[in-house]
């Protein structure tokens, strides 16, 4: 032990944290990227498969279910085989079937490769945050952790108006190959680049160990409410995203995708406010910032109510950088509460947050369906008031 801190650690300021940090950064890039890639094409496939607004999000909604589904495998593959391994193996079958999802002629074909991509994404998110917890110094995983998802946040930006822009010039077809290419190009950098665990411990994987594993961490009531977290949040964040661009493609807007796409660019707001509030947390205690997170989250969706871009613009922009700051606090919360099987509690939060995105964000196309943004704000409203009574219930049981 040195100045309280095991050595080893990746600690802040040295050559190896600012290396990892940049590849995690990578990682979390190329995975969101190929995520949400499809989100501003939901028109597109509309205008050409035929297929309804609701049926168009399937596209993300099933290719989110399946990652959600299989996070719960790849969490306890990687405490039995090692972090690295899986983040490479992963990114490489990710970019691997973006290229062929690029080819596939009719939609069910499109929607096949989609949900393979699910399960080949489960291998990144939950295992580079255990990543995180295992080796960076405890007093700098918070930031850590918000740089990694301001990785995400860029990939998720990047990949929305990237197929956006490439789709307004050529092709969806071309956008989807394109963010690919830059998954296989990810795991490359992963593999060549990413230091070693030296705190990982490999743990048994057999069904009484892991049955042994989630009883304990599910009957730790916080981590409950932290998993329900995750499931509120991506609920509503997706949902806006979702239908937002519905909304502005049509009158009183009537945008070109191109322009749409460019809305994504608030995700630019996630690289800020992810290591701020991570450094927030740490400052003022994870309940005070998730809280305040939350609300921030509920402020935004209320400007977005207004038919006027200088609304709508803002609204979104708050939201969004309101947004990667929960989700960032709660990552990192998670990692400091679990002290044991990591992996595992990585794993079912994002399942959680998966499933959040899979269910509302296909729900939210039956209150478009029948009710427009106003029914969609509405669903939205619900989920963002049930996550500030749990944040709520966390900070007073502080």
């Amino acid at each position: 032990m040195r100045d309280g801190v095991e050595p080893g650690y990746l600690m802040a300021g040295s050559a190896a944290y600012r290396l990892a940090s940049r590849i995690l950064f990578v990682a979390g890039f190329s995975t969101f990227a190929t995520l949400y890639c499809v989100q501003p094409l939901m028109p597109e496939f509309v205008r050409e498969f035929g297929v309804s607004p609701a049926e168009s999000s399937l596209a993300l909604s099933l290719t989110t279910g399946l990652l959600a589904g299989s996070l719960l495998i790849a969490g306890v593959l990687s405490d039995g085989i090692g972090r690295k391994p899986i983040m490479v193996a992963s990114l490489l079958a990710v970019g691997l079937l973006g290229i062929l999802g690029a080819l596939m002629p009719d939609w069910h074909g499109f929607l096949i490769v989609r949900a393979l991509e699910g399960i080949a994404l489960s291998g990144l998110p939950a295992v580079a945050m255990a990543y995180v917890s295992e080796e960076v110094d405890p007093r700098s995983a918070g930031m850590t952790m918000g740089l990694y998802i301001g990785g995400t946040a860029i990939g998720g930006m990047s990949g929305r108006v990237l197929t956006a822009l490439v789709t307004d010039l050529g092709t969806w077809r071309l956008a989807v190959g394109v963010v690919g290419a830059l998954g296989i190009a990810a795991a490359l950098t992963v593999w060549a680049g990413l230091p070693p665990s030296r705190h990982f411990v490999k743990r048994p994987a057999g069904l009484r160990e892991l049955t042994r594993a989630w009883r304990g961490l599910l009957g730790d009531r916080g981590l409950l409410a932290l998993f329900s977290m995750g499931f509120m949040l991506m609920g509503g964040f997706v949902t806006v995203f979702n239908y937002i661009g519905f909304r502005l493609s049509e009158a009183p807007f009537d945008l070109r995708p191109a322009v749409v796409g460019a809305i994504f660019l608030v995700y630019s707001f996630g690289v800020v406010s992810s290591p701020l509030f991570g450094a927030l947390a740490g400052r003022y205690g994870n309940d005070r910032t998730l809280a305040a997170a939350v609300l921030l989250m509920l402020a935004g969706l209320a400007l977005m109510q207004p038919d006027s871009l200088w609304f709508i613009a803002p609204g979104i922009a708050l939201f969004t950088f309101a947004f990667f700051g929960a989700h960032s606090t709660v990552s990192a919360w998670i990692g400091q509460r679990a002290t044991v099987n990591r992996g595992q509690a990585s794993s079912i939060y994002l399942f959680c947050y998966y499933m959040g995105s899979t269910t509302a964000g296909t729900l939210g196309g039956l209150f478009w369906h029948g009710f427009g943004w106003t029914g969609v704000a509405l669903f939205i409203g619900g989920l963002l008031l049930a996550g500030a009574a749990v944040s709520f219930g966390l900070l007073v049981r502080r």
